[in-house]
């Protein structure tokens, strides 16, 4: 089985399932390293933090090589659908990309997803033609809904963003997962690579995340983690595991066994 079976989202086909973050990072050097050990293809960027016409500055996309990366706008910090919208529309004409991974934020303390306007947004970008990954909650009418309203991608938080509590809710996730149709990407919440292990085990089709790496003490040794993470959760899922039982099974037979060597010094009445 090879590592990843082809991957499409919209009109781009992917060779990798582990999405990454480019905010939070020490420094712009850290995070390109950090990127390369990953192993990822798609490389999120936040539209409010793309230098765009400014000189004399470090420009973000300078450590983010257009050859070996796509870039995936988000509309990270946008709490109304038409900030949402705009910065997209932004984000295509600067970037020249047409998909972007929505976010419509309810508030600044939980960031937890606004349902309503996550909707109004997904659908107005629809029919603009963006392919629309969209972040929302665990909340599996939701997920059908954003599905209904035309994303190209459910994409349910595993917890809060940048709790690093993992996956909190995994029942809500696989119900999501027998739900909807559209590649689920599970985003948000990812602490360590067991997380995105478990993420991928429960069939997501793919794992976005950010502050886990960028925040760790060793960004690109935990970066190399999650991506190896994606890899094994991923041929885990396909490989069918055996079932889970109360008693123990042997792994060898009971039956069959070679009778051991009896020396002639133990042989009774000699």
């Amino acid at each position: 089985m090879k590592p990843y079976a082809p991957f499409k989202l919209g009109k781009y086909e992917l060779r990798s399932r582990l999405f990454l973050g480019t905010g939070k990072y020490p420094d712009l050097e850290t995070m390109r390293e950090a990127l390369d050990a990953s192993g990822c293809q798609v490389v999120t960027v936040a539209v409010r933090r793309v230098e765009m016409g400014q000189k004399h500055a470090e420009k973000l996309l300078d450590y983010v090589d257009p050859k070996k990366y796509i870039l995936l706008p988000n509309t990270a910090g946008c709490f109304s659908a038409d900030d949402a919208v705009r910065s997209a529309r932004l984000a295509r004409e600067a970037l020249d990309v047409d998909w972007v991974k929505l976010e419509v934020l309810a508030d600044k303390k939980t960031l937890l997803p606004e349902p309503m306007g996550t909707l109004e947004a997904c659908k107005t970008l629809v029919k603009d033609g963006f392919t629309v990954l969209c972040y929302t909650s665990d909340d599996p009418i939701m997920a059908k809904r954003i599905e209904e309203a035309g994303a190209t991608s459910v994409m349910p938080a595993g917890s809060p963003i940048g709790s690093g509590q993992g996956i909190l809710n995994p029942n809500n996730i696989r119900i999501i997962l027998e739900t909807i149709k559209v590649p689920v990407i599970v985003d948000a919440g990812v602490g360590t690579a067991s997380d995105v292990c478990l993420s991928m085990e429960l069939g997501a089709e793919g794992v976005l995340l950010n502050t886990g790496v960028a925040l760790s003490q060793e960004p690109v040794a935990m970066a190399r983690a999650m991506g190896l993470a994606c890899e094994s959760g991923y041929l885990a899922a396909r490989s069918g595991r055996i079932a889970k039982k109360l008693y123990a099974t042997a792994s060898s037979p009971w039956t069959g066994l070679i009778e051991p060597v009896t020396r002639p010094d133990e042989v009774p009445g000699e």
